[in-house]
């Protein structure tokens, strides 16, 4: 008997791979389809309006109507549809609103079904929920704190959405923390975000064909009931651990253009408040869902480019010409009113200067040239001496359905909290915590332990991370380290040793 799947954003980049995966198993599976009603989408979609196995409803995430529809009598739901950025950083109350009102119609809609329990809903998280991870911090895993970077409205929609799940009280949810997207235009986001990417940052990034084979493999695999009601990293393996000066010279010298160098200044780009980390759980999901092409990442980035729109091959104005690009189109996407980093240095916008720099003087002790710049290249493997795990302040060798009351009240201290409740059900139902400002609030031991998060009500405005720094120890591992040490986040190896002592 056919499966049927219901999928959000099948218009976006990482739901149209989705979708074209289902679609060579519509022998096997209909798929039903919710999306904005736009002559973009009809004319993306035209060739399948006729095709029996294919089911479009247009309409809007936050009309529930519309999502009972795509909902009803669907097996697995893969939520994939949303708000992102850059879109999602220019309107973030769109963003907030769009995100976690989908969220919550879909639960409503798979809770409205004749046996919910029977439903697979899948949730496409974010990286960017755990924050900036420069080095020494550079290697994570699920459970580690929350942190949102400042002005980062869309990572906050996307905790809270995961939240909406992870609390559902469904059966069968899984939330799956998408890290980069690799796909061919890629190079379109051409946006003033662009710079705020730390050059000694780090992203395991993850291809758009592995991610659209991971969904459409976890419609097909019996899965056991232990993969659902968790929390996953997707990324691509460690080929794809790149720093983010890595990545940017493999896509310049793919289309020709050689270093970054040629083209950027090194005070262009900020040196904190980004997001992306290398996973140190990366390859749990693999071993699960078998999803990964194990291509190359060089010969990926080659067989990506042969795909880019001729607008965006820039190779053909070769070397010689990368001077002119650089000190003229370059440079004014950085100077770009509001988003800007060179117009944030220029109008001295000193909230801005003080998340992504420390400040406008640690902004002046950027080299202005690359030859006094300091790169720095963490080893990528999991072994190395660099791989620093953070505690997750409860004892993880237990297994997680024997945890007791005693260890989420552990948990709780290392939080800066307390665990008050008086029973526990499951690690699943909801209980009574207390954060260190005071602040009650009900969470699953789940979210908290496996999810990393905290106190909602304290997400994460006014960013005053300082503080919570100091009366949080679990989340000071992922923010003292990048504030207090170097606020220019460029580590040598000499720190590691140090921090080790630090987080025991």
């Amino acid at each position: 008997m056919k499966k049927t799947v219901a999928l959000t954003g099948a218009s976006g980049i990482m739901g149209f791979q989705t979708f074209l995966e289902l679609y060579k198993k519509k022998d096997e599976v209909d798929i039903a389809l919710l999306m904005r009603d736009s002559e973009k989408n009809r004319k993306k979609f035209a060739s399948y309006l006729n095709d029996s196995s294919v089911r479009i409803i247009w309409g809007n995430l936050l009309n529930y109507e519309d999502v009972l529809n795509l909902v009803n009598g669907a097996d697995y739901v893969l939520h994939i549809g949303g708000m992102v950025s850059p879109k999602a950083d220019y309107y973030p109350m769109t963003t907030l609103k769009t995100n976690i009102g989908a969220a919550q119609n879909i639960v409503k809609a798979v809770k409205a079904q004749k046996d919910p329990d029977a439903v697979k809903v899948v949730y496409i998280g974010t990286v960017a929920e755990t924050g900036d991870r420069n080095p020494p911090i550079h290697w994570g895993r699920c459970g580690d704190p929350i942190k949102i970077s400042v002005y980062d409205h869309y990572a906050i929609s996307k905790v809270k959405a995961e939240a909406v799940f992870a609390e559902s009280g469904l059966k069968h949810w899984v939330s799956l923390r998408q890290s980069g997207i690799l796909y061919p235009d890629i190079l379109k986001n051409m946006e003033p975000i662009m710079y705020h990417v730390p050059m000694n940052g780090v992203l395991e990034w993850a291809t758009v064909e592995d991610s659209g084979r991971l969904m459409a493999n976890i419609c097909s695999m019996d899965l056991p009931d232990t993969f659902w009601r968790k929390f996953y990293n997707i990324g691509s393996g460690e080929e794809y651990r790149l720093t983010n000066y890595e990545f940017e010279e493999l896509i310049l010298t793919t289309l020709g253009l050689g270093s970054p160098k040629s083209l950027f200044c090194p005070n262009w780009f900020t040196t904190q408040n980004f997001h992306g980390q290398w996973y140190l759980d990366g390859d749990v999901l693999e071993e699960l869902c078998h999803f990964r092409a194990n291509i190359p990442v060089k010969e990926y980035f080659k067989e990506m480019m042969n795909h880019v729109e001729p607008f965006y091959k820039l190779a053909f104005l070769g070397r010689p010409y990368a001077p002119i690009l650089k000190h003229t189109w370059m440079k004014s996407i950085a100077k770009t009113k509001t988003y800007g980093t060179l117009w944030w240095v220029q109008q001295n916008v000193e909230e801005r200067m003080s998340a992504y720099y420390g400040s406008l003087e640690k902004y002046h002790q950027i080299p202005d040239n690359w030859n006094d710049f300091k790169l720095v290249v963490p080893s990528k493997k999991k072994e190395s001496e660099e791989v620093l795990i953070l505690n997750h302040g409860y004892d993880e060798t237990k297994p997680f359905d024997e945890l007791t009351l005693e260890d989420l009240k552990r948990a709780a201290a290392y939080r800066g909290g307390e665990c008050l409740a008086e029973e526990l059900v499951d690690m699943y139902t909801p209980v009574l915590w207390k954060s260190a400002r005071g602040n009650t609030f009900m969470m699953s031991p789940n979210l908290v332990l496996k999810g990393g998060h905290w106190c909602h009500e304290e997400l994460p405005w006014p960013w005053d991370y300082d503080t919570e720094a100091k009366i949080n120890p679990f989340f000071a591992q992922v923010w003292t380290p990048l504030h207090d040490l170097n606020e220019m986040n460029v580590y040598g190896p000499e720190v590691f040793d140090d921090f080790k002592e630090a987080i025991k």
